[in-house]
Formats: structure tokens, sequence, C-alpha cells
């Protein structure tokens, strides 16, 4: 049995693994991890000679010895319940939190895509990625982190000549269409410099505007590349990030990437750890591609969507074959 790690909201993109996983034999567990809570019931039980961890939601449940591989799309927020007296909260979601991942824990001996560990330590750590980039080859922007108004403003001003952008490190929210609540790329102004004073609030990442004919969304998975176009530019309002885009004709497109720059982002993942990854790369206005960031996470059912990529399908195949 494989085991999907998810939410409750998540929908067609794990329909489509649930799917091929099924047609090839494979039965699959799916736990909704935001249920891992007062909702479900576990026991774990051990001795000097065995263990079993056993977890259940409506009667329906699974042990860790049934467990073959795990396909860890999502981790989502437990919730206290809504009549839990607020001073509880606290030690409610330390005891569920921990049983939770002494639970991943107990399956670490069987294939992961992503090792959680691993997949935790990437998605936290963008100024590390970019330097992982570099070392195999690839292009980055220049980049800075931090809380420092002054040190933000030098940088506006000397390493991007006026032309920049601000992000987050981490989403808001998470959404294949992007119509959830999250803070998009912005462009910053010569007007918004003094608006820098409220930095040391939200530390930000900063990095120069890349002067760019179009992105780029690559699905990694263990090798293989399956990669869709988005054309926007710097020049089109709205279009600092694809997700904001608002033009009518932008639709993303089937793309193959040069086998040099597959060859530098395989040796980045492996060096990663990655077996799976959503990377976001800029095609200079001069040729050249730009690495931006990988998400272990990230969204891919709208290239299945748009382009009939066989992602899901995939994604399934090296969970049976262990990756």
């Amino acid at each position: 049995m494989i085991l999907f790690l998810t939410h409750s909201e998540d929908h067609y993109t794990i329909d489509i693994v649930r799917k091929q996983c099924e047609a090839l034999g494979k039965k699959v567990f799916r736990m909704n991890t935001d249920l891992f809570s007062h909702r479900a019931r576990f026991g774990y039980s051990c001795d000097n000679s065995s263990k079993d961890l056993y977890w259940s939601v409506d009667n329906n449940g699974f042990s860790v010895r049934d467990i073959e591989a795990v396909w860890y799309r999502k981790l989502w927020a437990i919730k206290p319940p809504r009549d839990l007296a607020p001073e509880y909260h606290a030690i409610y979601l330390q005891e569920y939190q921990t049983m939770r991942n002494i639970f991943f824990a107990s399956l670490k001996h069987v294939p992961w895509m992503n090792p959680i560990a691993t997949d935790h330590a990437i998605s936290q750590d963008k100024f590390g990625q970019l330097q992982v980039a570099a070392r195999h080859g690839l292009d980055i922007p220049k980049s800075l982190f931090t809380n420092d108004p002054d040190r933000a403003r030098e940088f506006f001003y000397r390493e991007c000549r006026k032309k920049m952008i601000v992000k987050l490190h981490g989403s808001l929210s998470r959404s294949m269409r992007g119509d959830t609540p999250f803070f998009p790329t912005t462009a910053i102004e010569e007007k918004d410099v003094e608006r820098l004073d409220v930095l040391p609030l939200c530390p930000m990442i900063f990095q120069e505007m890349i002067p760019k004919s179009y992105e780029l969304r690559i699905i990694y998975i263990d090798g293989m590349f399956y990669t869709g176009k988005i054309n926007t530019s710097n020049t089109m309002p709205g279009n600092t990030d694809w997700r904001t885009a608002t033009a009518p004709d932008i639709a993303w497109e089937p793309y193959t990437l040069p086998e040099t720059i597959c060859k530098c982002l395989t040796a980045m993942m492996r060096e990663m750890g990655l077996f799976f990854g959503a990377l976001d790369m800029i095609r200079h206005q001069n040729g050249s591609y730009i690495f931006l960031e990988v998400n272990p996470q990230g969204e891919w059912g709208m290239l299945q969507r748009d382009l009939q990529y066989p992602i899901g399908e995939t994604i399934a195949k090296k969970l049976i074959a262990g990756i």
C-alpha cells in the first residue's frame, strides 16, 4: 500500500495519482494531515520484540506495517476543536503535532517522495537553493535576504540600478490557480523605497529584476521533466508574477528544456536529495536561463490540465517502482 499525505481540500492532482496507482494494482491510503487530531484515532504499541502504529478516521484506517512507500504531497495545520478553551490550544497542538511526527518517523524505512526532513530543509532555505544551483552551473539573480531598510535601498540603487523585485520566503497559501490570498513577486519602484522602513517587521527577499522573455514552471520527477512556458514580460502590467497575470491571451504552452539545463537541474536536485520539485526559471531576453527557486511541494495540476502532461501518472509509476 502507498500512503498519500495531503489535506482535506486537496483534489484533482491527488485523484490522478490515486487512479494510476490503482490501475497498476497498488492500493492507496489517503491521510488528510489536518485530520491528525481529535477527529482521528490512533494507537502506537511496542515491546521488546515488535512495534505497530495504527491510524484511522471515520473507521477507515491502516497500520504502518502495510505501507511500502509514501507520497508526501502536503502537510497541513492541525486545528483544535472549536469548543476547546483557548488556554488549552498550545498543549493540544504540541501533543498532536508530536504524535504526528512520531508516526511519520516510523515510516522512514520506506521510500518517500520527498523525504520529509529533506523536503522541509530545502523549502525553508531558498538562500541555500540559490547557492546549490550556482554550483551546478545555473545562472541566478543577484539576491539579498534582509530586514535592513538601508541595505535594501543600497541594493536597489547600486546592485539593481532601480530594477528590483521583492518577495516573501514562504507562501501565504497554495493553489494551482493562484486565486487564493498570497503576496506575489512585486516590482519595487523608486517611490516605494522610503516605505522600506517597515522592513524590520517582516524580512524579505530582494532580487534584481530580470528582463524576461517568458517564465517557465518545470516539474522534475526523478530525472524526468515536464515544462510549461507562460508568455509574460516585465513590460506587461501585472505580469511580474505569472499568478497575477491578467492579459486574456496568456496561457501555458508546452516547452522543451535544453539538455544542458536538464543536466544542471538534475545534478542540483540530486545534491538537494529531492525526487520531486516544481522549479521556477526565467528566460532572459539575452537567451540565458535564470534559476529562481524550487518548491518541493509545488503545484503542477495546471500543466497536466492545460498541456495534457502525464505528471500524475509519472509520480504513480515512480512511487510503485520504489523511486
